[in-house]
C-alpha cells in the first residue's frame, strides 16, 4: 500500500512538467533518441552544391551518384528540409557524420574514393561546400532547436587527411616502425643522434615535447608542396604534430600512433595537440551552441588526451550555457566485449562511449544464435562503467551503423530461411529491445524503411533519396515492395510506425529513460527474456516482457511483490499479479509486451 502511495505521489509531481513540456537544454542524455545519418546520404536539398564548386571531373571534385565510395548529393539543406520527418519518427537528437572541409579525393591508382563521408578533414573550421556552408550549418541547429531538438556533432581528434608522405615507401604503404626499434633519438636515414634531451612522449609538458625537433626518426615526412598550407588551423600543417610512423594493424602501441589506413596520424600525446583541439571543437560549441560530441576511433587516442579534454569540454559547453553536453567515444568492438568499453569510461575519462557489446547482443539473441542470459551478462557488467554513465543509461546503444552494417542484414545471415515476415518482426522486436532497455536508442538513418544492405561500410550507405548506384538498386528492402530508385521517406512504413510508437511510450515514461534495469528472467536459449527499469525518483516501474522464439511463449515472470496489476503500453499485458511476486503472461512468437506496473 505504502508503495502505491508514494507511487501515485511522484507520479502526480512529475506530471506536472512533462519531458516535452521541458527545454531541451533541461533534459538529460539519457532522455534522448537519436538519429544517426551521413548527410550525403540522406536528402539532396540544393543540388548546385553536388560538386562543392570544385571544376574538372569526379576525381577532383569527388562527386559521383552512380558509385557507392563518391560523393551523392545530399546536404545540409536536405536535413534541415527534412527535419519534420525526423521528429514524426520520435526523434529527439541528430548525429550526423563529420561535416567538416575534406580532402575531396584519396587513394591510390584504380582505389580511389570520396570524403562523403566526412572522416577525412583538412579544414576543422569550416563545413564542406558538397553539405553547404558555414552559414546553412547555423540554420540547421537552429531549425532543431526551435522544434527542441538536440544536434550531436562528429568529430575526429585522431587523424586528418591523408597529406603527410614518407620517402622511403613513395609507391605503398608504409609499415608501421616502433619506439623500440626506431627511437626518437636517432635518425633513421643515417643513425645521427637528434631530439637531445626529449625524455619521450610520456612526459607530456610543452617543455619537453619543445626539444623535439627533428621528426626523421622513424621515416622521413614529406608535404606535397600543393598540400603545404591545406590544413586549417595553420598548426595542423606542421609535421612535428604527427606521429610519422606508418600504417597501423591496430594492435599494441601502433593502435594509437600508427597511420589509420594511411591517413596522418595525429601526434596526441603532445600538449599542443590537445589544446589545439580543445580550441577548434570548443569554438563550435561557442559558435553554433550544440549540444554533444560522438568522438571518432577514440580507442586510437591515448588515454590521457581524453582526460583532459572532456573537461574541458564540458567546461565550455556549461560557459555557453548547456549543462547536459553528451560526450560519447567509439571503442568498436567485436563480442559483448564490456570491458574494453568501459575502460574509456573508468581510466580514460570519457563520460559515455558507443555501446558495441548491446549491438552484438542484440545481433545473436534476436537473431536466435544465443539465449537471452546474454541479455544478463550485459546487465551485471555495467557495474564497470564510470559513474558518469550511470550503470550504462548514458550509452547511446544501436543495432546497425556505417561501419558494421545493418541489423536487418544480421538477421538475414542469421535466419537465411526466413521469410520476409519473420525477418520483419525479428527487427522490429530488436528496435523494442533496444528502446526498453538501459542506453540512449540510436537510429541508423534507413534502418526505418527496411534498409539491409549488402554488408558493411560503403555497402551499408545507401541513400533515402533515389539512388543510380547498381549495388544498391538491386538490393530486396525489409517490410515493403519499394526499393533503392525511389525515395524512401515513408511514414506508414512498418519499421518506421514501430520506432515511432517506441519512442512515444519511452519519452512519455521517466522509467524508460532514467530508471534502474533489473533483469527478472532469462533463458540460456532462445525464449523468455523479462526486466524492470524502476525510476527512483519518481517510483515509476515498467516491465517489459519478450520471446526471442518462433513458438508460442506461456510463462510465469517474476514481479515485485507489492505490484497488483499492470496497464498495457504495447502488447498484451496481463490485468492482476497471478500470485504476490509472479504474473502469468503468454506472449506470440518474436513478439512482446511493455506494461506499466500497478
Amino acid at each position: 500500500m505504502m508503495r502505491r502511495l508514494l507511487l501515485s505521489a511522484a507520479l502526480a509531481a512529475t506530471a506536472v512538467t512533462p519531458l516535452s513540456a521541458q527545454s531541451f537544454r533541461d533534459r538529460l542524455p539519457e532522455d534522448e533518441v537519436i538519429y544517426f545519418v551521413l548527410p550525403d546520404r540522406f536528402a539532396n536539398g540544393d543540388p548546385n552544391n553536388d560538386t562543392g564548386g570544385i571544376k574538372g571531373d569526379r576525381m577532383k571534385h569527388g562527386f559521383d551518384p552512380t558509385h557507392k565510395g563518391f560523393y551523392q548529393g545530399g546536404d545540409l539543406k536536405g536535413l534541415t528540409d527534412r527535419l519534420d520527418y525526423i521528429q514524426s519518427l520520435g526523434m529527439t537528437a541528430i548525429w550526423f557524420a563529420p561535416i567538416f572541409k575534406n580532402k575531396p579525393v584519396q587513394g591510390g591508382v584504380g582505389q580511389e574514393t570520396a570524403g562523403y563521408h566526412g572522416y577525412w578533414v583538412t579544414d576543422f573550421t569550416s563545413v564542406d561546400p558538397h553539405f553547404g556552408t558555414n552559414a546553412e550549418f547555423k540554420a540547421f541547429v537552429d531549425a532543431a532547436h526551435a522544434r527542441g531538438m538536440k544536434v550531436y556533432m562528429d568529430i575526429i581528434t585522431n587523424h586528418t587527411a591523408d597529406v603527410i608522405q614518407y620517402k622511403e615507401c613513395p609507391t605503398s604503404a608504409c609499415a608501421y616502425r616502433s619506439r623500440a626499434d626506431f627511437p626518437y633519438s636517432r635518425r633513421a636515414a643515417d643513425g645521427a643522434e637528434i631530439n637531445k634531451g626529449f625524455e619521450g612522449d610520456r612526459v607530456r609538458t610543452a617543455d619537453n615535447f619543445a626539444k623535439l625537433t627533428d621528426m626523421n626518426f622513424p621515416y622521413t615526412p614529406a608535404v606535397p608542396k600543393a598540400e603545404a598550407n591545406v590544413k586549417v588551423p595553420a598548426w595542423l600543417n606542421d609535421v612535428r604534430y604527427y606521429h610519422n610512423r606508418g600504417d597501423t594493424t591496430f594492435r599494441g602501441e601502433n593502435s594509437t600512433m600508427g597511420d589509420f589506413v594511411g591517413l596522418d596520424d595525429l601526434y596526441t600525446e603532445n600538449p599542443r595537440v590537445v589544446d589545439g583541439f580543445i580550441e577548434i571543437y570548443g569554438s563550435w560549441i561557442d559558435k553554433f551552441g550544440i549540444d554533444g560530441f560522438r568522438i571518432d576511433t577514440a580507442k586510437h587516442v591515448n588515454p590521457e588526451f581524453w582526460q583532459k579534454f572532456a573537461p574541458a569540454i564540458l567546461d565550455r559547453a556549461k560557459a555557453r550555457g548547456i549543462p547536459n553536453f553528451h560526450i560519447f567515444g567509439e571503442v568498436a568492438n567485436e563480442g559483448v566485449n564490456v570491458h574494453e568499453q568501459a575502460f574509456y569510461t573508468r581510466v580514460a575519462g570519457l563520460p559515455s562511449v558507443l555501446d558495441f557489446a548491446f549491438r552484438r547482443a542484440a545481433i545473436e539473441a534476436v537473431g536466435g544464435r544465443l539465449g537471452t542470459d546474454v541479455f544478463n551478462q550485459l546487465t551485471e557488467a555495467d557495474a564497470l562503467y564510470a559513474e558518469t554513465t550511470n550503470g550504462g543509461k548514458r550509452l547511446p546503444t544501436f543495432l546497425g551503423n556505417h561501419d558494421n552494417g545493418r541489423f536487418a542484414r544480421e538477421m538475414r545471415m542469421a535466419k537465411p530461411q526466413a521469410d520476409d515476415t519473420e525477418i520483419l518482426k525479428r527487427v522490429q522486436l530488436g528496435h523494442a529491445l533496444m528502446f526498453t532497455m538501459r542506453g540512449v536508442p540510436t537510429i541508423y538513418s534507413g534502418d526505418e524503411q527496411g534498409f539491409a544492405g549488402d554488408g558493411n561500410d560503403q555497402d551499408a550507405r545507401e541513400t533515402l533519396f533515389a539512388s543510380k548506384v547498381a549495388v544498391y538498386l538491386d538490393n530486396k528492402l525489409v517490410g515493403t515492395q519499394s526499393n533503392h530508385s525511389r525515395d524512401n521517406f515513408s511514414q506508414s512504413h512498418p519499421i518506421y510506425s514501430t520506432i515511432a510508437k517506441l519512442a512515444e511510450v519511452r519519452v512519455k515514461h521517466s522509467a524508460l529513460r532514467r530508471g534502474t534495469q533489473i533483469i527478472r528472467n532469462y533463458s540460456d536459449k532462445p525464449g523468455l527474456l523479462a526486466f524492470s527499469r524502476i525510476d527512483a525518483e519518481s517510483g515509476q516501474e515498467i516491465l517489459a516482457v519478450f520471446n526471442t522464439s518462433t513458438e508460442v511463449l506461456k510463462a510465469n515472470v517474476e514481479v515485485e511483490t507489492t505490484a497488483t496489476g499492470f496497464d498495457a503500453l504495447i502488447g498484451k499485458c496481463p490485468a492482476a499479479t497471478r500470485v504476490p511476486g509472479s504474473a502469468a503472461f503468454e506472449i506470440a512468437p518474436l513478439d512482446y509486451a511493455i506494461c506499466l506496473v500497478k
